[in-house]
């Protein structure tokens, strides 16, 4: 099974790759379903493209806006340069994009979007109709209508699925809530999240507003809970997923590193299922809410919405490794406070993962001993403690 990767902007794909993503998905500065996520512009696709291919993994672009009729003009030109510059495929909920990206790049591969909403068999069959590489189903499927589909699909149709992060409130994402509130259409990229926010209840026939309690932990009535089925893969290797991607291109770097690294490390450990447990905590030492597992399983227990919703995580992000380590040093950019005394822990897709770091020194650049790192983004030299980091490692601790 393919390991689909998130990447919101270059620094969010060198980490999808290094942590062992087999592809990714990402979004030119429009046409795209993440406006705010930073994206690329037309030479950051191609340099993206060259880094991405020279390591022998796939970009999916996404170009699945509902569009208008002014969104058409530019895209043909747009769909050839993405061809031009090698893009596996581009990722498409509406028909008329489909139609015109298999008039003017036929042999550009093209991934039904889940604004699609392909929620059964004859919409399946309708897109493989239209020629169309792969699925990439709704949301609200259980894995059974998934085995159906699978079922009724030619061989040469593929179906991806999502399995970690962020669930859309409205049918498979298609909601009309940010635009009517703010202006800001979700289904162009500009979703505010307004699922997210606290609201009060009003009776009609009354002026009486009746609010809803929050906490330190907040309250919203309408916040769905973050998707996880890292312990369920086998199952959905045994239905047919060929792609399990992963939501997040308006997450952090941090987020992207943690997730990609234990869904990696599961798929090739996929038939322990103590490993897998112990992948399902290693996702929650990153930003998450709580985890269902949609519908993919009947469990009336298990529902999608919240009352507290805030995000949590076990541990904090501190620092990146910016050059392999070397004659018992390395080379960091600081990403939030640490000290001497504290104790770190390695992320890594190496054999260092999870070993535990003890600060005994903090360089500046100018050869400065200090106690506490408090300056985001400076580079600072810490001891290694003879472990073998490597550049794009990170090093997090653990919060109290």
């Amino acid at each position: 099974m393919e390991l689909l990767a998130p990447a919101g902007n270059m620094e969010k794909l060198k980490t999808a790759l290094y942590f062992g993503a087999d592809a990714v998905y990402l979004a030119g500065k429009s046409h795209g379903l993440r406006a705010f996520a930073g994206n690329f512009d037309l030479d950051e696709l191609k340099v993206a493209s060259n880094l991405i291919h020279s390591q022998g993994k796939k970009m999916y672009v996404t170009v699945n806006i509902v569009a208008h009729n002014a969104d058409f003009d530019g895209l043909e030109d747009y769909l050839k340069y993405l061809y031009q510059i090698g893009t596996d495929a581009i990722i498409v909920s509406d028909i008329g994009i489909i139609t015109l990206a298999r008039k003017v790049v036929p042999n550009l591969d093209v991934h039904v979007s889940t604004q699609a909403n392909v929620t059964n068999l004859h919409s399946a069959l309708f897109f493989a109709g239209l020629g169309c590489k792969r699925i990439v189903l709704a949301r609200e499927l259980s894995l059974q209508e998934i085995k159906e589909i699978r079922r009724a699909l030619p061989s040469e149709v593929e179906l991806e699925t999502f399995v970690h992060g962020a669930m859309c409130i409205s049918y498979s994402g298609r909601c009309l809530l940010s635009n009517y509130l703010r202006g800001r259409d979700s289904n162009k990229g500009a979703c505010v999240q307004a699922c997210r926010w606290a609201y009060q209840i009003k009776e009609l026939n009354s002026d009486e507003e009746f609010p809803i309690q929050e906490d330190d932990r907040g309250t919203y009535i309408l916040n769905s809970k973050d998707l996880c089925l890292i312990q369920h893969l086998k199952e959905l290797k045994e239905a047919g997923i060929a792609s399990l991607k992963i939501e997040g291109r308006m997450k952090s770097s941090y987020y992207v590193a943690n997730v990609v690294n234990a869904y990696r490390r599961a798929i090739d450990n996929i038939d322990d299922e103590e490993f897998l447990a112990k992948m399902f905590e290693e996702t929650q030492k990153s930003s998450h809410r709580q985890y269902t597992t949609g519908f993919y399983f009947d469990k009336n227990e298990e529902r999608e919405y919240l009352k507290e919703s805030m995000p949590v995580a076990s541990h904090d992000f501190v620092a990146i490794v910016l050059e392999n380590e070397k004659d018992g040093k390395v080379l960091v950019e600081e990403r939030n406070m640490f000290k001497v005394g504290d104790e770190l822990e390695i992320l890594s897709p190496n054999d260092t993962f999870n070993k535990k770091l003890l600060v005994k020194e903090i360089t500046t650049e100018d050869g400065e001993n200090i106690v506490e790192a408090r300056k985001v983004q400076q580079k600072l030299i810490i001891n290694s403690d003879n472990y073998s980091l490597r550049a794009g490692d990170i090093l997090r601790k653990k919060l109290k």
